[in-house]
């Protein structure tokens, strides 16, 4: 099949969050599996700076934004078998920042992103690239099922083109003024509850959802999820009506690229067969983190942003209890700076059992994966979750909240039978966290059974593998399917 991405990131070109690194990814697999595979970006300004080798493709390609003709070009890198194609207008993608700064988005987010998302249809004329499937990712491509259902419905060009549109995280909608429907050349018919309009904003992540033949989220989980009202973020009704083309595909990670055996920056390398190499991590982990190097004592890691989605105020709530048990906690990450100033001041207070690494540090992420013992995501909701696949891979075992992609990738472990790759909660407060805590360490106290979890854990196929064929699958079973709202 031919099969076109459209993103507005992409790992390792441009990067915010998971998404990246599903576009760095999945293209990759799919091209395994025997199909030509292309990836729109927009050209920001870091892609330009870290010095990729493109080359121009097209070279100028004017389109309508509102009232005016603007112009753009293409220009095109390849990577690991993926055609990526980037899309220039110095104006619109030559900043800082992908969508926005410290203060806030960007202002002209929906000019920037309807330009990209029309200039991409054009340029695929411009290549002859006929798509047998566009699959578009989160807001700043909703738009493009809509023309396709609209002003290209026409278009011979895209007759047999279907769109399958997969949405990554529901609270980001790219909602905006009512005056944004004259910038996408869309009629104002679009501008209804049915189709583009939410609470008296153009939603982009609607024209995705409502005009997509297909609709799919991060894992199964939160596609159920979604359509609840407590996790819906006001959108439970519209995907109600794409209930029967709506499915969950849990995303996957390289495991040549997460592999304790042969991983460059782990310090001793180990395996589920020899699990000594933990070990010497675990210590080396403790020394670079400057807490006391116990083997026994254990050591609890968390790594992510620190926001309230990931859970991080439920973390602080149980520092004091956690520091009163005699475990440790090495944490990594960047967010909201009332959590950075309240980790500082318990960084400061148990300075033998806390390590704090407030900043974004690939390699310190290695090495906490390999070095700890037990990794927290107690998240507030995880439409999927990359952390609790690379921890299994590095025998860290996850501690998680049983939401979205964690609720499917980690089962819990039953001492009795062996089974089961970690350990869950349910309700989002300190108290579980803290609880399931404890029967973590309950086991880890014991030797034999804390190695028959790490080893199940090693054990456990996170790769891209899998998920590639049930989106293949979906590529070849959608059909393009008439407005029926």
């Amino acid at each position: 099949m031919e099969i076109v991405f459209v993103a507005s990131e992409m790992a390792p070109f441009a990067k915010t969050g998971g998404l990246a690194d599903v576009i760095g990814s999945l293209p990759r697999e799919l091209v395994k599996r025997g199909h030509r595979v292309s990836v729109f970006l927009p050209k920001y300004k870091n892609i330009t700076r870290k010095g990729f080798p493109l080359k121009q493709a097209v070279k100028a390609i004017e389109i309508p934004v509102g009232f005016e003709t603007e112009a753009g070009s293409v220009w095109t890198c390849p990577f690991n078998g993926v055609t990526v194609y980037f899309v220039d207008r110095a104006d619109y993608f030559d900043r800082d920042e992908l969508y926005g700064t410290p203060a806030g988005d960007y202002p002209d987010n929906d000019r920037r992103f309807t330009f990209f998302q029309r200039l991409v249809l054009e340029a695929l004329k411009r290549l002859n690239l006929k798509p047998d499937v566009i699959h578009c990712h989160d807001w700043q491509t909703g738009l493009i099922p809509a023309y396709l259902k609209t002003l290209y419905r026409s278009d011979s060009f895209f007759k047999k083109t279907k769109t399958i549109f997969t949405v990554h995280n529901l609270s980001y909608q790219g909602n905006f003024p009512p005056d944004s429907m004259s910038l996408t050349g869309l009629s104002f018919d679009e501008f209804r509850y049915e189709r583009l309009e939410f609470y008296g904003k153009v939603s982009f992540i609607k024209g995705g959802l409502i005009y997509s033949d297909l609709v799919t989220t991060v894992s199964e989980r939160y596609a159920k999820e979604i359509q609840t009202q407590e996790m819906g973020c006001g959108l439970e009704g519209t995907l109600a009506t794409r209930k029967d083309d709506l499915f969950g595909v849990v995303n996957g990670i390289h495991s040549e690229d997460w592999d304790p055996a042969r991983d460059a920056e782990v310090p001793v390398h180990f395996n589920s067969r020899d699990l000594v190499g933990k070990k010497a991590c675990k210590k080396a982990l403790q020394q670079e983190n400057r807490i006391s190097q116990e083997s026994d004592r254990p050591l609890f890691a968390f790594i992510g942003r620190l926001i309230p989605q990931k859970g991080i105020d439920l973390v602080i709530q149980v520092v004091e209890d956690m520091v009163a048990q005699n475990w440790q906690l090495v944490l990594l990450g960047t967010g909201l700076e009332e959590y950075h100033k309240a980790l500082r001041i318990f960084g400061k207070r148990h300075p033998k059992h806390i390590g704090l690494n407030i900043t974004f540090d690939l390699k310190m992420a290695k090495h906490i994966y390999a070095g700890a013992d037990m990794l927290l995501m107690p998240s507030h909701f995880e439409p999927c979750g990359l952390g609790q696949m690379i921890a299994l891979r590095y025998g860290t075992v996850p501690v998680v909240r049983a939401t979205g992609g964690l609720y499917d990738t980690i089962q819990e472990f039953n001492p009795k039978s062996g089974k089961g790759n970690g350990f869950r909660f349910s309700g989002y407060s300190a108290k579980e966290l803290f609880e399931t805590m404890n029967q973590a360490v309950d086991v880890f106290r014991d030797a034999r059974l804390w190695a028959k979890l790490m080893r199940n854990g090693m054990a456990c196929d996170c790769s891209w593998r899998h998920s590639a064929k049930r989106y293949e699958a979906w590529y070849e079973r959608t059909e393009r399917k008439p407005l029926n709202v």
